[in-house]
C-alpha cells in the first residue's frame, strides 16, 4: 500500500509509520510540528512539514495514495471555552480540507484516529432499574467529593457496563466535540464521494516516545514524571475513575489492521471501533503501576480534585474490532504500565 500518513512524527503516527514500514508500505509522511507537541523539535528526515489546513501546499502529495491514515490533531481535555478555535480549526477544518483534497486527487479510503471521548461518560445500570443515562455531574456534587453518577430514580451510585460501537455520543468538552465532528465529517464525505474509511475510537493510549508534561502527555506520563521529582503522583477524585488504557504498539497494529479492511471495503461504507486492551484498570491503579514500575516507595496521593470535562468511567468493549478487524491487544496494562515506568519519552 502506499499510505499518506497525517501526524506522522507524533507519539501515535511515529509508531504507526514504524509498523508500515517494518512491512515495507510507502509512507508519506505528513507532520505540522507543532509548538505545544514537538517543541523545538525538527521534523523527521523524509517528513513534509505542513499544514493540512492549507491544501494547495500539499495535494500532489496524494498522487498514487491507496488510503490515507490520519493522525494529526490538536489533543487534551479542552477544558476552557479559549480551547475552542484550536480545536475547530486543526481538527475539523483539518479534516475537512484533507476530505475534499483527497476527493479532488480521487483518493477515497481514509483510516480516521477518533477517540473514547466521543461518548462522554460510560454506560451505567442500577441494580434496580436497569440501564440508565447520567446526565453532566454537578459542581455542588464535586465539591462535596460525590464523585459517582446516581440513578435518576432512586438516587444509587450507577455501576459501569460495557461501551460498545451503538452507545449514544455525548461529548463533553471541546476536544470531544471536535473529535465527533470529524466522525460527522468523514461520514458525511464517504456519502458524498463514494469512499469508505473506518474511524478508530482510541482509548488511553500511552508507551514509549510519548511526550513528557505536556497535554499531548496522558496521566500515565504525569504521574511518572511526579515520581521522577521525587513526589508522590497526584490522583483526581477518589481514584475510582475505571478507564482502559491502551499501548501505542497495540494502537500501531490496530490501524495496520484498519488499513487492510478499509482497502478492501465496499464504497459507501463507514464504521468505527474501539481500540482498547479489553483489561479495565482504575486511575489510582494506574498510578501504582507505574510507581511498581520505578521501584519507587512513594504511595499516589489522592487529592478530591476533578476538572469539569472529564467523566467518570468509560469502560471499552474490544469485541467488534476483535470480530470485525481481528484486532486484539497484545500488551495488558498490568505488564505495560510498569514498563513504561522506565520507557523512553520524548521531552
Amino acid at each position: 500500500m502506499k499510505v499518506l500518513l497525517t501526524g506522522s512524527a507524533g507519539f501515535i503516527g511515529s509508531a504507526i509509520g514504524r509498523l508500515l514500514d517494518d512491512e515495507e508500505h510507502e509512507v508519506v509522511r505528513v507532520d505540522l510540528m507543532l509548538d505545544k507537541a514537538h517543541g523545538a523539535a525538527t521534523a523527521p528526515e523524509g517528513t513534509h512539514q505542513l499544514d493540512v489546513r492549507e491544501a494547495g501546499s500539499w495535494s500532489h502529495l496524494l498522487d498514487g495514495v491507496d488510503v490515507v491514515c490520519h493522525q494529526a490533531a490538536v489533543v487534551g481535555a479542552g477544558v476552557t471555552v479559549a480551547d475552542l478555535p484550536a480545536y475547530a480549526s486543526h481538527n475539523d477544518l483539518g479534516t475537512a480540507v484533507l476530505l475534499a483534497g483527497m476527493r479532488e486527487a480521487g483518493v477515497h479510503r481514509l483510516v480516521l484516529a477518533s477517540s473514547m471521548v466521543v461518548y462522554g461518560e460510560g454506560r451505567y445500570a442500577c441494580t434496580e432499574h436497569g440501564d440508565q443515562v447520567p446526565g453532566p455531574r454537578s459542581t455542588a456534587a464535586l465539591d462535596a467529593g460525590d464523585f459517582e453518577n446516581h440513578c435518576p430514580l432512586c438516587g444509587t451510585a450507577l455501576t459501569w457496563t460495557l461501551v460498545d460501537e451503538d452507545a449514544r455520543l455525548d461529548p463533553r468538552s471541546s476536544y470531544a466535540a471536535s473529535k465527533l465532528a470529524q466522525e460527522h465529517y468523514t461520514s458525511s464525505w464517504v456519502r458524498q464521494a463514494g469512499a469508505a474509511a473506518v474511524a478508530l475510537r482510541y482509548h488511553n493510549v500511552y508507551g514509549p516516545g510519548m511526550p513528557r508534561d505536556t497535554p499531548y502527555s496522558g496521566v500515565a506520563a504525569m504521574f511518572r514524571s511526579s515520581l521522577e521529582r521525587g513526589e508522590p503522583p497526584q490522583v483526581f477524585e477518589d481514584g475510582g475513575q475505571v478507564r482502559d488504557f491502551v499501548h501505542v504498539d497495540d494502537v500501531a497494529r490496530a490501524n495496520l489492521a484498519a488499513l487492510r479492511a478499509v482497502v478492501e471495503a465496499d464504497a459507501g461504507s463507514f464504521d468505527a471501533y474501539n481500540v482498547a486492551s479489553g483489561h479495565p484498570v482504575g486511575i489510582l491503579d494506574v498510578a501504582r503501576l507505574v510507581a511498581a514500575g520505578t521501584g519507587s516507595d512513594l504511595a499516589p496521593e489522592v487529592t478530591g480534585g476533578y476538572r469539569l470535562g472529564d467523566v467518570r468511567h468509560v469502560v471499552a468493549s474490544p469485541a467488534r474490532a476483535a470480530a470485525e478487524l481481528g484486532f486484539t491487544a497484545e500488551v495488558l496494562p498490568e505488564v505495560g504500565l510498569p514498563e513504561f515506568a522506565t520507557a523512553p519519552l520524548r521531552d
